[in-house]
């Protein structure tokens, strides 16, 4: 099969020639205006199935579709916001009997492409708009989220791209023409602004680490339109950008506010600037994320909230947008062609389709449940990942009420005057070998409080869940302080990772944060913890770790 992929040395259609790089059945014709981008591009592709075209959407279509005579079309250019004459590719590829596939992220597009339907069903041929994270992947999970519900009430969903990803200059440009603009397609019928409303979200699949708090931004995507075509009665659709630096994307929410109230017409002549600035100025962890969250009606008539979370690490993110466009090719190497017809791809692909290619790469999803106060921390914090640690393990977590531990330590202490210090001010444990230890656990309205008893010494923490840029977070208070720690699962150890800290309420620097590490779990049938406490200032403060079993 020879697939044409137009912008196919850009931002998506580049990822989506790499995905499709080890399919010995296709052949990728990366056609853009520059043949000689499209030669550099295909040569370091390093496949035998790729080879370099120039096209032109703008020229003679039908003559360029002719020479190379592809059996399907992949439109990855773009922005699909300003083409002059949106359907002129689609018409062409109609008439001629040939398979079109875009990744448009346009809403007025992607909701137009149906207007062909009638004559694609007749000719056999599919035309399929859309088929990119926004609006299919939220699709696809939204119809996980809510196969056993009675009514969806509400979707909203983020995407929070790694500052290191690579933003293309169309996908700016699409950004820069609709920032500040009125979004009349919004589900609940009220006035709203593209970039000027904003929302948090802590994206935290369970027992992975989670990504800081994301300061996301209302953004005109496909979702708003189609996804209350897929689910009547659908009131409310809201769909974010999250990209960092936030700084920068708070100055980006200032310029749309000012597009808003007419201060300025439009953001469009500064997208290469825009472009230019995001590529440059790029800082924080290399790993982003998406969330989609559900609330409906459940079988039993309750109202319910669930939500969906995705984080990818690494490079590994970047592919997302262009996987729903793969897993339609491959599908039709292996003859399993979509219905014919002109249709956005919302049900063309399913979350399992994802969830076959998210395991070949770092990328890791989870779903959540609002749980009540009265479930056990931990078991709230972690969800169903809570199942996949072992019963000791476990035990020692499902707090209810009291629970009372015994067992025995090896303590060390840190040698410097500051280290010795503080170990006694907060109470730690003296040096030793096999110290009797002693644990009360206490758990009062969603809060545990923990009583250790290390032979002559005693300290107590307590521990909760996190608020506000804590959320998804354990917070632990010793004194003055407070650390907010990720929860992280881990062939089957349960690691304690410090994401913030604060003392009497001023947020420090994570950079200043204590260092060391921090785990459970289960040994020779018995929950087993290892705790060390550090810091660059006093090296080592102390060190404790060992065993404990349930008291009768």
């Amino acid at each position: 099969m020879k697939v044409l992929i137009l912008g196919g040395y850009g931002t998506f259609g580049g990822r989506l020639a790499q995905l499709l790089a080890d399919e010995p059945s296709a052949t990728l014709i990366i056609a853009g205006r520059s043949y000689e981008k499209a030669a550099v591009f295909c040569a370091h592709l390093r496949t035998s199935n790729a080879t370099p075209a120039s096209f032109d959407r703008n020229g003679a279509i039908e003559a360029q579709l002719a020479e190379l005579a592809p059996d399907l079309i992949v439109d990855a250019s773009g922005p699909f916001q300003l083409y002059d004459d949106p359907y002129r590719l689609v018409r062409v590829a109609l008439t001629h009997r040939i398979d079109y596939l875009d990744l448009a992220d346009s809403t007025g597009f992607v909701k137009g492409i149906a207007q062909f339907d009638s004559d694609a069903n007749a000719r056999g041929v599919f035309l399929l708009s859309g088929a990119s994270s926004f609006p299919v992947l939220t699709a696809a999970v939204t119809r996980r989220l809510a196969s056993d519900l009675t009514s969806v009430e509400a979707v909203a969903g983020g995407i929070a791209p790694s500052p290191y990803a690579g933003v293309g200059l169309n996908v700016i440009r699409a950004i820069a023409s609709y920032a500040g603009k009125p979004i009349t397609s919004m589900a609940d019928g009220k006035p709203h602004y593209a970039l000027a409303e904003t929302r948090r979200y802590v994206i935290a699949p369970p027992g992975r680490l989670p990504l800081d708090q994301v300061h996301f931004s209302l953004v005109d995507v496909p979702d708003l339109e189609v996804l209350p075509a897929l689910w009547p009665g659908l009131k409310d659709v809201w769909m974010g950008a999250g990209p960092v630096p936030e700084s920068l994307h708070r100055a980006l929410n200032l310029l749309a506010r000012a597009v808003r109230v007419g201060l300025i017409p439009s953001l469009a002549p500064l997208a290469s600037f825009m472009h230019r600035t995001t590529n440059l100025l790029r800082w924080g962890e290399h790993r982003g994320g998406m969330f989609v969250l559900v609330k409906g009606i459940d079988l039993l008539g309750q109202q319910t909230e669930r939500s969906w979370h995705m984080i990818a690490e690494g490079d590994d993110g970047p592919f997302i947008p262009s996987m729903a466009a793969e897993v339609i090719i491959r599908n039709c190497l292996a003859g399993r062609r979509p219905a014919a017809g002109a249709r956005p791809a919302t049900n063309d692909v399913e979350l399992s389709d994802y969830e076959a290619l998210f395991a070949r790469r770092h990328i890791y999803t989870g779903t959540r449940a609002r749980l009540p106060a009265s479930v056990p921390l931990y078991r709230r914090l972690l969800g169903d990942a809570f199942e996949s640690m072992l019963a000791p393990w476990r035990a020692m977590h499902e707090v209810k009420g009291e629970l009372m531990a015994e067992g025995v330590a090896k303590v060390d202490r840190g040698t410097g005057l500051l280290a010795r210090l503080i170990a006694n001010l907060f109470g730690l444990p003296n040096a030793g070998d096999q110290i009797p230890v002693n644990v009360t656990f206490t758990a009062r309205n969603g809060i545990e409080t923990w009583q250790r008893q290390f032979a002559d010494r005693s300290f107590v923490t307590t521990q909760q869940e996190g608020r506000g840029r804590c959320e998804r977070l354990l917070c632990e208070r010793v004194g003055p302080f407070q650390f907010g720690l990720a929860l992280v699962l881990d062939n089957r150890r349960m690691r304690l990772i410090v994401r913030r800290w604060s003392c009497l309420g001023a947020v420090l620097p994570r950079s200043w944060a204590p260092i060391g590490t921090a785990y459970e779990f289960v040994e020779d049938g018995r929950f087993n913890f290892h705790v060390e406490i550090g810091h660059p200032l006093t090296g080592l403060i102390v060190r404790y770790q060992g065993w404990l079993v349930p008291r009768p």
